[in-house]
C-alpha cells in the first residue's frame, strides 16, 4: 500500500470517474500530522532503500539519497538547527537554489518546529531587508552563488531580527558562518518533540511572498496540513509513478517546488529529480530525461515552447508515461506539437501560491483540452461568482472562487492559513462563505474553465470586459510570436474607454512590421471575438517579469502610462 492511502483510505485508481472521486475524496488529517516524522521518517523505516531524490549538479556531480537518507539527514538537520540557536517558531531564510541541502532542510525545519522561508537566488539588498523585516527572520543560509551573500550584506544595518547567517560552499566571506561545515560536524540525533515543543497540524509550518506584481509582496502562511493538499497534485493530477522519477523544472525559491519536488511526489512514494542548472537548456533538460529515465514530467508552457524549438526527436523519451503545466496559456499549437513529437498529451492544472493544484484535467477522467484550465478537482470545492457570491451561469465571466463556509473550521488542506499575520487581510480573502482568489474565468459548453485573468488585469473597451489571456493564448499559437502581454491603454479620443493592446517578444528571424502587426490582428480576429483583438501592438525583446517568472503587466501600464502621458 503507497503511504498516501494511509490519508486517503483508498487507492487512486480506485475512483471510477472524477463524480465518483468529487463526491467521495476524504483527507483524513491527524491533529499532530507533520509530514517530515509521518512520511519521510515512516518511509524510511518501511522502505529504506527506495530512492527518494536524484541529483545533478551544474558541474556534473551527481549524488542519490534513499528514503532512508533523507530520514536521517533531516535529523541531522533538526539537530544542527537547534544547536545554533533555532527553536519552535523561529522563522529561516532558505536561498539555495536546487542544492540538495534545502531539502534536508526543509525537513528539518519541519521536525524542529521553526517555519521555513523561501527565497530566489535573485534578491537584492532592499528585497532581503524587506522580506527579513516583514517575516521576523532570525536566521538565513544562503548559496554562496551568485553573489548572494554580498547582496544580503548591502543591507546590514537595516535587518531587525536577523541574528546568525549561514553560507552554503567553500568561499566564507567575514561575518558569515559555514554552513557545510558546522552541518557536516552536527550529529545525526533527533528525537520528536512532545509536549509544547511538538507540532500540530494547524500551526505555521512555512511561508512564503507572493509575486508583487502590485505593491510589496505579500506574506502566505501555510500550516502543516498544506502537504496533504498536494496528494491531488502528485498523485493524481502529476500520475505520478511508485518508484518512477518526477522532474519539475522550479527553483527552490518558488512555490512551484512545493508543487513538483517534494510533497506530492512522496505521498506517491516516487523520486524526485533535481538537475541544479545555472540558465535553462532545453537541449540539457531532453538530455536528463533520455539519460536519467523521468517517468513523469512537469514544465510551464513557455519551457514547452522552447523545448519544441529543438529536435525532441533525437532523444530517447520513451521513459515518459505523464506530462504537465500550468501558470500560463499552453495553447493548441504546442499541445499539438508536442503530442505528435512525443505522443503524449500535456495535462493543465491552475492553481495559486495560496493553493494545490484546484483546477485541472486529470488522467483518466478528463482529456486535457488546450487552452482550459480543467475541472475542480476532488477535495476542493471551486465556481465562478459574481459580486454577490453567487454562481454565474455558463459563459459568464467570474472570480474563481473555493467554498469556505467557516476558514477557523471548513478549511481544506492546503489552502493558506492567513495573509500577513493579519486578519483584516484574510477575512477579505475569505468572504461571504469563499476564499477569493483574485482570478477570473468563465466555463466553457462541456464546463470547462477557462482562465481569463487577474482582476486587476481585466480590460474594459467599449461595454466589453475582456481578459488578457485568451488573447495571449491566441497570439502565442502565431508562428512568430514566442511571447505575449496583454493590457489596455487610455483611448485618446475618450471613446472606447481602454484600447486592447498586445506587446510581443517575435522568434528568432521575425521582424517587427506594419505588414505583421495586421497579421497577428486578423488573426486575433479569426480565432476570438473580434471585438477583443489588439488595436496596438507593440514589439519588444523582452518583457517584464517577476522573479518567479510571471509577466508584470503593471509595469507595461506603468511605462505606457508615462509615454501616453507625454503624447
Amino acid at each position: 500500500m503507497a503511504i498516501y492511502e494511509k490519508y486517503i483510505g483508498r487507492d487512486r485508481d480506485s475512483f471510477s470517474s472524477l463524480k465518483d472521486a468529487q463526491e467521495n475524496y476524504r483527507i483524513s488529517c491527524p491533529d499532530d500530522f507533520n509530514f517530515a516524522y509521518d512520511v519521510i521518517d515512516t518511509l524510511g523505516r518501511e522502505k529504506p532503500e527506495k530512492l527518494a531524490l536524484r541529483y545533478l549538479g551544474n558541474d556534473g556531480e551527481e549524488k542519490t539519497f534513499t528514503f532512508a537518507d533523507m530520514s536521517r539527514e533531516s535529523d541531522r538537520a533538526a539537530r544542527f538547527l537547534y544547536d545554533v540557536g533555532v527553536r519552535k517558531g523561529d522563522r529561516v531564510l532558505l536561498v539555495l537554489k536546487r542544492h540538495y541541502y534545502f531539502w534536508f532542510l526543509l525537513l528539518g525545519l519541519h521536525k524542529l518546529g521553526a517555519v521555513m522561508v523561501q527565497a530566489t537566488s535573485m534578491l537584492m539588498a532592499k528585497d532581503y531587508t524587506y522580506r527579513c523585516n516583514a517575516a521576523g527572520i532570525s536566521c538565513v543560509i544562503v548559496t554562496g552563488d551568485d553573489d548572494c551573500p554580498k547582496h544580503f550584506d548591502d543591507g546590514n544595518g537595516h535587518y531587525e531580527t536577523v541574528r546568525m547567517k549561514f553560507v552554503v560552499g567553500s568561499n566564507v566571506p567575514d561575518g558569515w558562518r559555514s554552513f557545510d561545515a558546522e552541518f557536516e560536524a552536527s550529529p545525526a540525533e533527533w528525537t520528536r518533540p512532545t509536549g509544547d515543543a511538538a507540532t500540530k497540524a494547524d500551526d505555521i509550518m512555512f511561508l512564503c511572498f507572493s509575486s508583487g506584481t502590485t505593491g510589496y509582496p505579500k506574506i502566505i502562511t501555510h500550516d502543516y496540513r498544506y502537504p496533504l493538499g498536494h496528494i491531488m497534485t502528485g498523485v493524481f493530477w502529476h500520475r505520478c509513478v511508485d518508484g518512477g522519477l518526477h522532474f519539475t523544472v522550479s527553483d527552490t525559491g518558488w512555490m512551484k517546488s512545493m508543487w513538483g519536488k517534494v510533497y506530492g511526489q512522496w505521498f506517491a512514494e516516487t523520486a524526485v529529480m533535481v538537475y541544479n542548472f545555472d540558465r535553462f537548456n532545453a537541449d540539457n533538460i531532453l538530455s536528463v530525461i533520455e539519460k536519467y529515465r523521468v517517468t513523469t514530467f512537469c514544465v510551464p508552457p513557455t519551457m514547452y515552447r522552447m523545448i519544441l524549438q529543438t529536435e525532441v526527436e533525437k532523444y530517447d523519451l520513451s521513459s515518459l508515461v505523464h506530462c504537465n503545466t500550468a501558470g500560463e496559456a499552453l495553447g493548441p499549437e504546442s499541445y499539438n506539437e508536442w503530442l505528435r513529437r512525443t505522443g503524449l498529451k500535456i495535462y493543465e492544472g491552475f492553481g495559486q501560491s495560496e493553493t494545490p493544484v484546484m483546477i485541472a484535467s486529470i488522467a483518466p477522467w478528463t482529456e486535457p483540452v488546450p487552452g482550459a484550465a480543467g475541472l475542480p478537482v476532488p477535495g476542493y470545492d471551486v465556481n465562478i461568482i459574481d459580486e454577490d457570491f453567487n454562481p454565474v451561469p455558463r459563459g459568464v465571466t467570474g472570480e474563481i472562487c473555493i467554498r469556505v463556509p467557516d476558514r477557523h473550521t471548513d478549511r481544506p488542506c492546503g489552502l493558506m492559513l492567513n495573509y500577513n499575520f493579519n486578519e483584516e487581510e484574510t477575512d477579505n480573502a475569505y468572504r461571504g462563505g469563499w476564499y477569493h482568489t483574485g482570478d477570473t474565468a468563465y466555463r466553457d459548453e462541456k464546463g470547462m474553465f477557462r482562465y481569463v485573468g487577474r482582476n486587476d488585469d481585466i480590460i474594459k473597451s467599449s461595454g466589453y470586459r475582456i481578459g488578457p489571456f485568451e488573447i495571449e493564448s491566441v497570439l502565442i499559437e502565431h508562428p512568430a510570436v514566442l511571447e505575449a502581454a496583454v493590457t489596455g491603454v487610455p483611448d485618446p479620443q475618450g471613446i472606447r474607454g481602454f484600447l486592447v493592446k498586445a506587446t510581443i517578444v517575435l522568434k528568432p528571424g521575425y521582424v517587427g512590421s506594419d505588414e505583421l502587426v495586421r497579421e497577428l490582428q486578423n488573426f486575433v480576429k479569426k480565432n476570438t471575438a473580434p471585438y477583443k483583438y489588439p488595436r496596438i501592438v507593440e514589439f519588444v525583446e523582452s518583457l517584464p517579469k517577476t522573479f518567479s517568472g510571471k509577466v508584470r503587466r503593471t509595469e507595461i501600464r506603468r511605462m505606457d502610462a508615462e509615454k501616453y502621458k507625454k503624447n
